[in-house]
């Protein structure tokens, strides 16, 4: 029998906000996990999130860097073309 061996773990405390634990509560009980599983995916999650939001503003700064922007005025009247009946093309 070849057993996998738990990743390990590390327990964290942090104080939660009465209302948001009770959130978080009813989620485990409405999904039968525990309030531990909620909390990992929740984490996760948030980092998953940021760590995209980081790479994507390291890409847009690269794109600064390499010249490669368009002027605000011409996306302030792209914007401003959505809520016509004849929007304006994309900026390029």
């Amino acid at each position: 029998m070849n057993r996998q061996m738990p990743p390990e773990t590390k327990v964290l405390t942090a104080h939660i906000p009465l209302p948001l634990a009770k959130k978080v509560d009813q989620m485990a009980a409405r999904l039968e996990h525990s309030r531990g599983w909620i909390m990992k995916q929740a984490l996760a999650a948030w980092i998953d999130q940021e760590e995209e939001r980081s790479r994507l503003t390291r890409e847009a700064l690269a794109d600064v860097d390499a010249g490669q922007v368009i002027d605000h005025q011409p996306v302030q009247a792209w914007a401003d073309s959505l809520s016509t009946d004849e929007p304006l093309p994309l900026p390029r």
